[in-house]
């Protein structure tokens, strides 16, 4: 199994399960991927550090001593090459923990909206009325309406908060 860092062109970050890397050039030819945040399918594989457990192998000590806390990372008995420190210097910046945890805490909420409310789909507008002026019993909704639509609703005292509403949560995600 390979675990991929992903990124859309819209610099959502994400991770990726492929059975091996042909699998995810297929996927990635025919469009089969997409961002779980704004369902973008121009995705890119992002630069990763893999963990490489060598069991008690241990390069050996030239310089200074590894619990010397001034001494480089690099020479501290584990050697990486100037390529390796590149591309892990890349992928940290592109996966941002800040990043990552208002993307985590985005979805959150969004899947919290979704597990809350009703979807009411087109008929949003007008279900909301419904509610406002007593005909059915109030509860938790959520649907699509256009621009107009919201405007007019709120134009009448009907309090409504639009939310992007992703592809994505329309699945369950993992």
């Amino acid at each position: 199994m390979k675990v991929l860092n992903l990124r859309c062109s819209r610099l959502h970050s994400f991770e990726g399960w492929f059975g091996s890397e042909c699998e995810f050039q297929d996927q990635q030819q025919r469009g089969l991927m997409a961002c779980p945040l704004c369902a973008d399918t121009s995705i890119q594989k992002m630069p990763s550090a893999p963990r490489l457990n060598f069991g008690g192998h241990c390069a050996p000590e030239t310089g200074p001593s590894r619990t010397d806390p001034e001494a480089p990372s690099h020479s501290r008995g584990n050697s990486v090459s100037q390529d390796q420190t590149a591309h892990t210097s890349q992928a940290k910046s592109t996966l941002s923990e800040p990043d990552l945890a208002a993307q985590a805490a985005f979805l959150n909420a969004l899947r919290q909206v979704v597990a809350g409310t009703e979807d009411m789909g087109t008929r949003f507008a007008e279900e909301a009325r419904r509610m406002h002026y007593g005909e059915v019993e109030a509860r938790s909704i959520r649907g699509q309406a256009s621009a107009r639509e919201a405007v007019e609703l709120l134009e009448e005292g009907i309090e409504v908060l639009p939310l992007p509403m992703l592809a994505a949560l329309k699945e369950t995600l993992q």
